[in-house]
C-alpha cells in the first residue's frame, strides 16, 4: 500500500511539473532543424563492423514537443553507403572481391525521450542526453563499377533472381525491391544555445528488413547460369563473381557461400544538428 501511495505521489509530482510549465510563460511547442554528418554500412562485405569508409549524410526534421521530456520527431535523410572486399583482411572476402555503393533516401518517425528536464533558454535546464527509437522506410539501389562504368546491380539478378533460381533451401530466389523498412535506435545530446536555437549530436543505428543493401546475401549460382551474349561475357556473370580479378581459378561455383542471409544489413548515421524552436506564450490564469 505504501509503495502504491509513493508511486501515485511521484506520478502526481511529475504531472504537476509538466502542467506548471503550461500554466504561463513561453512554452516550446516544437522545433525544426537540419543535420549533417556521416553514414556507414554493416553487412556481408563489412562483417567486422569496421568504421573505415564513412560517407556523407544530410537530414531535416521536425519535432513536436509534448513536454520537457517527450517528443515525436519526423525526419528525412539522404546518405551514401558503400564498401568493398579489398578492405578486408579475411582471405576469402578479399578473394571474393565484391563491392557496392548506394544512395539512401530515408523517411522516419522517432520517439525521443530526454533524461533531464529541458527548457530552451533556461540556463538551469539547457542540456540533456536523450534516447530515440523509431520506424522508417528507405530506398536503395546498389551499384558497382566495371571497366570504370557505373552499373546498377538489382536489375542483373546476380544471385539468380531473374532466372527464378532454386537454392539449396528449396526456395525460389525472387528479385528484391528498391525499398525496405528500418528501425532507427540511438542516443544523443542536446544543448540550448538560447531560447530560439538548439545544438545536438546523435548516433543512431538502422536495423533493416533487407539483406540486399549490398546486393550480397546467399550463395553463388554458378557462371553457367549467365551465358555469353553476342559472344561477350554477360555483365551479370562478370559481377556475380569477381574473384577472377584476383585468382586464376574463380571461386564462385554453384552452391558456394557468397553472403550470410540469416543476418540483415544495417547502417548507422552520426550527425550534428541545428534546430530552431517554435514557441507560444501562455497567459497566466487569473
Amino acid at each position: 500500500m505504501k509503495k502504491t501511495i509513493l508511486s501515485v505521489s511521484l506520478l502526481f509530482s511529475l504531472v504537476s511539473g509538466v502542467m506548471a510549465q503550461k500554466e504561463y510563460g513561453t512554452v516550446q511547442q516544437g522545433e525544426f532543424g537540419f543535420t549533417a554528418g556521416v553514414a556507414h554500412y554493416f553487412g556481408d562485405l563489412n562483417t567486422r563492423a569496421k568504421l573505415n569508409r564513412l560517407k556523407p549524410a544530410l537530414g531535416i526534421f521536425y519535432r513536436k514537443q509534448f513536454n520537457n521530456y517527450l517528443g515525436l520527431r519526423v525526419s528525412a535523410h539522404y546518405a551514401q553507403l558503400g564498401y568493398s572486399d579489398i578492405y578486408s583482411k579475411n582471405s576469402f572476402q578479399n578473394t571474393r572481391n565484391l563491392s557496392f555503393n548506394s544512395d539512401i533516401l530515408e523517411f522516419a518517425v522517432h520517439g525521443d525521450f530526454n533524461f533531464l528536464k529541458y527548457i530552451p533558454g533556461d540556463p538551469d535546464f539547457s542540456f540533456t542526453p536523450y534516447v530515440t527509437l523509431g520506424l522508417g522506410i528507405f530506398s536503395y539501389n546498389p551499384y558497382a563499377y566495371l571497366n570504370n562504368k557505373k552499373i546498377f546491380l538489382r536489375p542483373l539478378g546476380t544471385e539468380g533472381q531473374n532466372i527464378k533460381y532454386v537454392g539449396a533451401d528449396g526456395k525460389v530466389r525472387k528479385p528484391y525491391g528498391s525499398t525496405a523498412m528500418c528501425i532507427p535506435i540511438g542516443m544523443g545530446i542536446k544543448y540550448s544555445i538560447n531560447s530560439s536555437m538548439n545544438l545536438s549530436f546523435q548516433i543512431a543505428e538502422r536495423l533493416t528488413t533487407t539483406d540486399y543493401l549490398d546486393d550480397v546475401s546467399t550463395t553463388y549460382v554458378g557462371a553457367d547460369k549467365f551465358p555469353p551474349l553476342n559472344g561477350q561475357p554477360s555483365t551479370a556473370g562478370l559481377l556475380q563473381d569477381r574473384s577472377y580479378e584476383k585468382v586464376p581459378v574463380p571461386i564462385g561455383n554453384e552452391g558456394v557461400q557468397r553472403g550470410w542471409s540469416k543476418q540483415k544489413d544495417q547502417y548507422i548515421i552520426f550527425e550534428v544538428g541545428l534546430s530552431f524552436n517554435i514557441s507560444s506564450y501562455v497567459c497566466p490564469k487569473p
